[in-house]
């Protein structure tokens, strides 16, 4: 009996500690003023080793922190009057808890052990940083449906380092101290509940991870609060405002709309006289000969072909039709970047530098030199190409839109027409190129130009080898994944040609850098760790922030870039659910998102395509019922967030007034894709939106969120307060409502600064 009693051994252990509850309870009705945390009373915990079973005691009221393990044999097992440890001999993994302030410091250690499993939590509901944030009843089909037999990687699925299980009188918060080789393992059966994995990778010489586990309110002010005290000890909070102390451009992003902006090719429609065109094939026969060998010098052979095709069909043929202007169109374009257009016997003698010896940007003036001379009258002055883009980005100004994020998909755009880049600096834009150090193939891809570097050894020497020996795949299976301790000095050198002849970007955008997906390189001869990987990502963006002064943005928002980044996008709606084949793969679902390649120098499908989403993911990714802002509640005055560029403001059918109502509520820049046609189609919507939206973030966002508000039962009327200024209610059902004392219309907003009150209404 006395071994069962030892096996059984339960060590207790009493800790004072300072919960965090705020004036504000979940669900009641705040006036204007400022949340505080008062004194708590104290809570215990009892740990039981042999099963890791972890209760909590507060106001005499127990909770599992973590449910029991199969039993395990103990060793070692020691305690004092503030700390406990142990040892299972069997998995090779020791544990260490230590009473803290006002918190539970538990830390758990391979002594050879791969991988170990805690806690398993389980509760009525959770808070998770899920992207933006979101609310979880356990009970609940939609997130059942959506979570099983999922398995999300920590710095990849969710935003922040933290995870709450909310039980019936009070919340335990768990903050992690290593998010890497960490996963959640989802069991729906019969409710919702989840265990937290972590490997020990054989390549990582830290064998450790663990937690800082508090007790607080049920409320995600108070659950957020803790974390951002967290944050701030960890000195890992800079403002938005303490950023643009740095570079004052910053400011510019304060009530900014995100705008991709696709000017397509730089020679239009309206740049050629088609008739003069078609009289004067004789004396171009030797420039078209020319220009569809360059193409095929330059590996363009899609483009040369198509064109040669056109070229016979318009000898013959009275007038040149749309299809074929569009294929002329699309040559020319493509012949501004070859350096092997010209030959003297097709255009004379031209004083200049060889075209090897140019920048990029110079390439573009001087092709842009020979076209013209071939083409003569037939063609527009160079210095009209791409006019009517920078007249598009004039009438975005005088619309109403007076500050804007201009996102551009290829940092060629500015390159070929530099007026568009100046006009956005004169409107008081921000402007910078999409670019990206992720995925590297093995040669250069004219249309995905990202994924090459001059420096041709990377692919064989640079990139991410796994635990099984085999190279890692880049973006959707193409290429490898660049190991970015290796490309500094290729993020240097593409920056400085970019910006060798001076464009005025001011804005830099770096795909994939804070989504999360970090890798652990197994490579013999560069071996590297995920937070090696991380600190990388890191070093590139805080590069191009910091010494070429450029506002800096990323993918996702993990916050462990919080304080490289000023704005980051994919937080607010990410990308929609992968596995689902009507959405990726098969063409002839209503759901099919769309293509990653424009048809007719369009805008790609996939970036404004307006779809239908399935209820099961409307659930997930949009309604407010589940909405949590979490991220906005530790980060708003410091990192501004959006929707993922494949799910722009407009992108979902039927849900566009719901995603209005909510750039309101959640101080969201709404994300748009432009071009000439998408322009016209949707300027009114716009702009009215932006009127209410702008003024209103541009003041919310250097204040903290001092409170968020469930309204009403069915958890459709909502309110958030930011600092002691701005109230802003939303209504997101269909039928009126009240917000305490104040009815509220159905899917509308009220926006009380202080000063003045403004309802507005979406459809």
């Amino acid at each position: 009996m006395k071994q069962v009693r030892e096996w059984m051994l339960t060590v207790r252990i009493i800790i004072s500690v300072n919960l965090l509850v705020c004036i504000l309870s979940y669900g009641q009705l705040f006036a204007f003023q400022q949340v505080k945390p008062v004194v708590p009373a104290n809570f215990t915990f009892e740990v039981i080793p042999e099963t890791f079973e972890l209760n909590l005691y507060y106001n005499g009221i127990a909770e599992k922190a973590g449910d029991p393990l199969p039993p395990m044999r103990v060793a070692n097992l020691k305690k004092t009057a503030d700390s406990v440890s142990w040892f299972y001999p069997d998995v090779l993994v020791s544990v260490n808890i230590v009473k803290k302030e006002n918190y539970l410091d538990v830390n758990i250690r391979s002594e050879g052990a791969g991988k170990f499993v805690w806690p398993h939590v389980r509760a009525e509901s959770y808070m998770l940083p899920l992207w933006e944030g979101k609310y979880i009843p356990a009970k609940d089909n939609y997130w059942k449906s959506f979570l099983k037999h999922q398995s999300l990687d920590f710095p990849g699925s969710f935003s922040m380092g933290f995870f709450a299980a909310n039980k019936p009188e009070y919340t335990i918060v768990y903050v992690l101290k290593n998010v890497f080789n960490s996963d959640l393992h989802f069991d729906v059966n019969p409710d919702i509940s989840f265990s937290f994995f972590h490997q020990f990778p054989s390549i990582n010489p830290d064998k450790t991870y663990g937690f800082s586990i508090y007790v607080t309110a049920n409320d995600p002010v108070a659950v957020s609060t803790v974390y951002k005290n967290y944050i701030r000890e960890k000195n890992r909070f800079e403002t938005l405002e303490e950023k643009a102390a740095k570079n004052p451009n910053v400011r510019k992003l304060y009530g900014a709309p995100h705008v991709y902006f696709w000017p397509h090719g730089l020679i239009t429609v309206k740049n050629i006289r088609w008739k003069q065109l078609q009289a004067s094939w004789p004396a171009k026969e030797k420039f078209f000969s020319r220009l569809i060998q360059s193409l095929k010098d330059n590996e363009e052979d899609d483009a040369a072909n198509a064109f040669n095709q056109v070229w016979l069909e318009c000898k013959k043929q009275t007038p040149i039709n749309d299809y074929q202007k569009r294929i002329i169109l699309e040559a020319l374009n493509k012949a501004l970047r070859t350096k092997a257009l010209y030959q003297p016997d097709v255009f004379g003698s031209m004083p200049g530098t060889s075209a090897s010896a140019l920048s990029e940007q110079q390439l573009y003036v001087w092709n842009k030199r020979l076209i013209k001379k071939a083409l003569g009258d037939v063609i527009d002055d160079p210095g009209d190409w791409g006019k009517e883009n920078v007249s598009l980005m004039a009438d975005m100004y005088q619309s109403g839109i007076k500050k804007a994020w201009i996102g551009l998909s290829d940092w060629a755009d500015g390159l070929k027409n530099p007026l568009l880049v100046e006009e956005a600096n004169k409107s008081g834009y921000l402007i910078g190129p999409y670019d990206s150090y992720h995925s590297i193939h093995s040669k250069e891809d004219r249309e995905w130009r990202t994924c090459w570097f001059p420096d041709s050894s990377l692919y064989d020497n640079a990139t991410v080898t796994n635990a099984s020996g085999k190279k890692t795949g880049g973006f959707i299976g193409v290429g490898r994944q660049l190991n970015p301790t290796l490309a500094f000095s290729s993020v240097k050198q593409r920056v400085a040609a970019i910006l060798s002849d001076r464009i005025p970007y001011n804005s830099w955008f770096v795909d994939c850098d804070a989504t999360g997906e970090v890798f652990d390189d197994y490579s013999p001869s560069h071996v590297t760790t995920k937070e090696q990987d991380f600190k990388a990502r890191l070093q590139r963006m805080e590069y191009i922030g910091n010494e070429v002064a450029m506002v800096v943005g990323s993918e996702g928002g993990n916050d462990f870039t919080a304080k490289s980044l000023a704005f980051a996008q994919g937080l607010e709606m990410p990308v929609l659910f992968w596995g689902d084949p009507d959405l990726r793969e098969n063409k002839n679902s209503p759901y099919y998102v769309g293509s990653y390649w424009g048809q007719g120098g369009t805008i790609p499908s996939i970036y404004t395509k307006v779809i239908p989403i399935k209820e099961r993911y409307e659930k997930i990714y949009v309604d407010p019922t589940y909405s949590l802002p979490l991220f906005r509640l530790v980060y708003n005055d410091a990192v501004i967030t959006t929707a993922h560029w494949e799910n722009g403001s407009l992108k979902l059918k039927d849900e566009v007034g719901t995603r209005m109502l909510s750039e309101l509520l959640y101080n969201t820049p709404p994300l748009y894709h432009i071009d000439q046609a998408e322009w016209k189609l949707n300027k009114t919507r716009i702009i009215d939106h932006i009127k209410v939206w702008s003024p209103l973030h541009e003041k919310a966002v250097v204040l903290p969120v001092t409170a968020f508000n469930i309204l009403s039962d069915d958890r459709q009327v909502q309110q958030m307060i930011y600092g002691n200024q701005i109230k802003v209610t939303v209504n997101f059902s269909n039928k009126a409502a009240m917000a305490g004392t104040v009815p509220i219309k159905a899917r509308s907003a009220i926006i009380d600064d202080g000063i003045k009150k403004v309802n507005y209404s979406v459809q």
